[in-house]
């Protein structure tokens, strides 16, 4: 990559090897870093690392393509280097969908972001119109979205418990007001407000009336 940088009587070419990449080392691949590898962003969600007079450092990690949601396990060793990724996030809000594409404001530029819902993965699951999230971006391009880790969605559809049996521990299946099914506690009725994870998909608790 080049960078092109204008002056009153002549232009620059930088180097491409003068590029600001931050490279880091394997001691910097914890958990909630994100690098670049094979060309994708990746969340490294768990890390483990351990010494010895043989190998040297030894990093081990379970890695989350930002890109696609699949986690994978990759251990770096010694002086093992890795691209950390460029990645930015701006405010934006979520417009409507349209069969498998859904669309997004960028609220800084206000332009229209259409991503896929193979793209949005999980996430696709909770969106309803209106709502604000944060847009994802990797090397000035938008990839995906951001939701809080917690939301609020109102149960549309489920059935009544069986009676006699209503304890948190028995569950059943309920519709909420995206579409999306969880499982929910028995004593939950149709209009219930509940907190759900949008990270598992999975009931925290029903919200207080």
């Amino acid at each position: 990559m080049k960078y092109l940088f204008t002056i009153p009587t002549t232009a620059v070419i930088i180097p491409a090897k003068f590029n600001l990449i931050k490279m880091l080392g394997i001691t910097d691949c914890k958990k909630g870093a994100k690098i670049k590898y094979n060309g994708d962003p990746y969340l490294i969600v768990w890390n483990q690392f351990s010494k010895s007079a043989r190998q040297g450092g030894v990093m081990k990690t379970k890695m989350k393509n930002i890109l696609t949601g699949k986690v994978m396990e990759k251990t770096f060793q010694g002086n093992d280097k890795v691209e950390e990724a460029d990645l930015a996030y701006r405010n934006a809000q979520f417009l409507y969908a349209n069969g498998n594409e859904y669309s997004f404001m960028d609220m800084e530029t206000y332009e229209t972001i259409n991503l896929n819902k193979e793209v949005l993965g999980e996430s696709a699951n909770f969106l309803t119109d209106g709502m604000d999230c944060s847009l994802l971006l990797f090397e000035g391009q938008p990839v995906n979205v951001q939701l809080p880790p917690k939301m609020e969605f109102v149960i549309e559809k489920t059935d009544p418990g069986v009676q006699g049996d209503r304890s948190s521990a028995g569950t059943k299946p309920a519709t909420l007001n995206t579409g999306y099914v969880i499982r929910v506690p028995l004593f939950i009725e149709n209009g219930d407000k509940v907190i759900v994870n949008t990270d598992t998909g999975e009931y925290v608790e029903r919200v207080k009336k």
